[in-house]
């Protein structure tokens, strides 16, 4: 599976993901919808109700996926492998995310500022309209922080413990959460299992990001020993118990602060400080952040298959493992398909 997953993410960090393609996060978004709609009509409580949407977009997400795969590797089993490892490219957005903050930089650079605030628009959900440089600058930084566990490490996480079906179904679950998990009067109750659901989902993702962000920080050349700092002091200031961990190494190592008052659909929203004011954001952090992106990914990736390896040699006498069974006849790729 090592050798799928070093694949899937050299193809995100080269291409990203590719417009013309559909998305499965696409495709699960809209069975979402469709099962919001059908649910609200036939289970009253609206927490039930979301309940009943968590479970079945979660499962449903995982079984499809783990379906497929069998389909496939029945056929071929290099065919198996080939759509494991699309599968779990279109699970990562290290490329896009990189893409979309590159967007952001290059208006400000150009002195456009109301294209900055445009293209920050795209991903985040704050209101941008009148955000001044360095309020653009550090919002780009802010959920490219996010961004590192949601997009990047808990998805290779899930993908190194269960494959490409439980990385597929992390996605179903961090989709629910941006679709319905809002504390608003619409969905604080029909919403609560997808966002609590996704706070779990990223909880170890999160301390996993907490010991590689201060090392990213090392080898980009900035203040890791801040980052740690910070991230100890401030990690746990954010309403979020996940979001506020890598927004503090990130913070601490660029020597800036994060936070503070915003307004979404023009409601004023006020989150605690993060990280200490030793300059003012500029939009050079966002290269710098950019940076650390990239390696953290890099880690990440190096890390999972030194332990995919290492458990790998350990459990030769063929235990199960992930998609499926040990196989010491291949010694490329590790894993058969389990017989049914």
């Amino acid at each position: 599976m090592y050798v799928q997953i070093g694949i899937a993410f050299l193809l995100d960090i080269m291409i990203g993901d590719p417009r013309w393609f559909p998305h499965p996060v696409r495709m699960i978004g809209v069975c979402i919808e469709y099962c919001e709609m059908a649910l609200r009509k036939l289970i009253p409580s609206e927490r039930m109700a979301g309940i009943f949407l968590t479970t079945i977009i979660v499962f449903g997400t995982y079984l499809a996926t783990y379906q497929l795969l069998v389909f496939f590797y029945e056929i071929r089993w290099s065919l198996g492998i080939l759509v494991s490892i699309i599968i779990i490219f279109f699970s990562l957005s290290t490329r896009d995310l990189l893409r979309e903050t590159g967007n952001v930089l290059s208006a400000l650079k150009s002195g456009d500022l109301k294209q900055a605030r445009k293209n920050l628009s795209r991903i985040v959900g704050r209101d941008t309209h009148n955000l001044n440089e360095q309020q653009v600058a550090a919002g780009c930084i802010e959920t490219s922080a996010e961004n590192i566990v949601d997009g990047i490490i808990a998805p290779l996480f899930y993908a190194f413990i269960g494959g490409p079906a439980l990385a597929m179904a992390y996605k179903s679950i961090n989709t629910l959460d941006s679709m319905v998990g809002y504390k608003n009067e619409r969905y604080l109750n029909f919403g609560w299992a997808s966002a609590n659901l996704d706070d779990i989902a990223n909880f170890i993702p999160a301390r996993i990001a907490a010991l590689i962000l201060p090392i990213a920080s090392y080898l980009c050349g900035k203040d890791y020993l801040n980052s740690v700092k910070i991230l100890k002091r401030d990690g746990q200031k954010h309403p979020s118990p996940n979001s506020g961990i890598p927004e503090a190494a990130i913070a601490g190592a660029l020597g800036i602060r994060l936070g503070g008052p915003s307004v979404y659909n023009d409601i004023a929203s006020y989150k605690p400080f993060i990280g200490d004011p030793q300059k003012n954001v500029c939009f050079d952090d966002i290269s710098s952040t950019s940076r650390i992106v990239m390696v953290s990914a890099i880690i990440s990736v190096v890390m999972g298959i030194a332990f995919l390896m290492i458990g790998g040699y350990l459990s030769m006498s063929g235990n199960d493992f992930m998609l499926g069974t040990y196989d010491s006849s291949s010694p490329r790729i590790f894993y058969k398909i389990p017989s049914f």
